[in-house]
């Protein structure tokens, strides 16, 4: 499997609404980020689905190396 484009080494402050579905984009290619655009068509990578639970602030990954995708869990500091 390749390696996504970074998009930024940084995460994505999000305010999310409740029952929400969100799709993050995994390859790092869309206009949109952190969501996708559909810039993986034909590519080995798919958007991830987050369905918020709760209203707030969420903090989607910008490097794409996350372990906990979508969401970030610091994997930038070391890129």
């Amino acid at each position: 499997m390749s390696e996504p484009v970074i998009a930024q080494k940084a995460p994505f402050p999000v305010e999310v609404e409740a029952g929400k579905t969100y799709y993050w984009c995994a390859c790092g290619k869309s206009a949109k980020q952190p969501f996708c655009d559909g810039s993986h068509k034909g590519g080995e990578f798919a958007p991830v689905a987050y369905k918020a639970e709760q209203d707030g602030k969420v903090w989607f990954c910008g490097c794409k190396h996350s372990a906990k995708k979508p969401l970030c869990d610091g994997s930038h500091k070391a890129l």
